[in-house]
């Protein structure tokens, strides 16, 4: 067999050796575990989809008909691994469990009859084709594809939405975990959805098989784009979000017993006796959306004199196992007792923190303005910048040379 060797094949080999370099490197990575063989996963089906642009655009189905209705093709698999990518991204406590399997019933049906089309003759595969994969089974998968993917592309979009809505509640420090990547991911496998439309109309309507088959091309973009940038995500192992759980509602007395617990131990952490409540097993008193001032007065306790926003990746459950307050209790009073959000509050004591150093000739003489906002809770030079402005409304050199 003479293997045609253009631009458009090199690229193709290219993209896809580098999806089953990069797919390996994801399955063996040591954090982010699940979420990681997912994307592996993903990229993987996705390079064996370019796999088939590589052989037509080498010409090999031309010269051997027998390479049709190989095993390559896993198309119903994107739409499912990108959401149980996001799910379990997001979510560390998630598992994949067998009430989950449902979500793949079609890409094991797909997998099955190609895989039985591979071990038969010749003129079973022309027979199969003439009579039920142009008719039939070629639209099913096509249209099926896009629909799948829209679906749950649609999905994962919604739950990022309400991941990067909670993250401010509940992280002090969230650089590293707005998955801003991932939305960019998510746009650009929606404009392979758009471009696959493009096609759908185009073979239906028109009979114009290949004539303007860009999805190809796009998703190799969209593997490359997974390769470069999936293997950079920050381990996520403190992220639990998990909006079904979130979204109960318990008993008031369990909290009502908590603040109880605060106010008798003067401010201070609760008895050893006392439990922690997780974030699931509370909710704030749902008739009587009362701020406690015991409780604000034990989280500004923690933040003043205990400066527990010293801790660069202060999260909420972090407060929560240092003060014995429930994390929806906490989350309650920041926003309605100091009318901000956990990010918000904890970064203001932080700005404070940098203000009074700066205003300290010693420090001033010591240490470097990066350094002085490292020593106050900062962790990257791009936050601090970000949120310092935010506060003050000048750029950290600026506010210095002012004072």
């Amino acid at each position: 067999m003479r293997v045609a060797v253009t631009p458009d094949v090199l690229l193709l080999y290219a993209v896809l050796a580098q999806a089953v370099f990069a797919a390996g490197l994801l399955w063996f990575a040591p954090h982010n575990r699940l979420p990681n063989r997912f994307l592996a996963l993903l990229m993987f089906a996705m390079a064996l989809w370019s796999f088939d642009g590589l052989l037509r655009a080498a010409n090999v189905y031309g010269q051997d008909a027998n390479w049709y209705f190989k095993p390559i093709y896993y198309s119903f698999a994107f739409g499912p691994l990108l959401y149980f990518y996001v799910q379990s991204l997001i979510n560390h406590a998630f598992r994949f469990r067998p009430r989950h399997w449902w979500h793949f019933g079609p890409v094991l049906v797909q997998a099955a009859l190609y895989w039985w089309l591979t071990f038969q003759p010749y003129t079973t595969k022309l027979w199969f084709w003439e009579n039920v994969h142009q008719p039939y089974t070629y639209r099913v998968e096509f249209i099926g594809t896009w629909v799948s993917l829209l679906v749950y592309l649609g999905l994962s979009l919604r739950l990022l939405q309400r991941y990067q809505r909670w993250l401010p509640d509940n992280f002090s420090e969230t650089s590293q975990l707005r998955l801003s990547w991932l939305r960019v991911l998510l746009l650009a496998l929606g404009i392979v959805s758009a471009q696959w439309l493009v096609e759908v109309i185009l073979r239906e309507f028109f009979d114009l098989y290949y004539a303007y088959d860009y999805s190809t091309w796009l998703l190799g973009g969209v593997v490359l784009l997974i390769g470069v940038v999936g293997l950079r995500q920050a381990n996520m192992a403190a992220v639990n979000f998990a909006p079904e759980e979130a979204s109960t509602e318990p008993e008031d007395s369990e909290n009502e017993a908590v603040v109880r617990s605060v106010q008798r131990s003067g401010l201070g952490a609760p008895p050893p006796s006392t439990p922690v409540i997780s974030e699931t097993a509370v909710e704030v008193p749902r008739q009587a959306a009362v701020v406690e001032p015991a409780v604000m007065a034990r989280l500004q306790r923690a933040l003043e004199e205990e400066q527990l926003y010293l801790n660069p990746t202060l999260s909420l459950a972090e407060l929560s196992a240092h003060t014995g307050l429930a994390p929806r209790l906490i989350s309650f009073t920041v926003n309605n007792g100091f009318n901000q959000s956990f990010n918000d509050l904890v970064n203001s004591y932080r700005v404070e923190a940098v203000k009074r150093r700066l205003a300290n000739p010693a420090d001033v003489a010591r240490l470097t303005l990066l350094g002085i906002a490292y020593e106050c809770g900062f962790n990257s030079k791009t936050t601090f910048n970000r949120i310092f402005k935010q506060f003050t409304g000048v750029a950290p050199s600026e506010y210095g040379r002012g004072t």
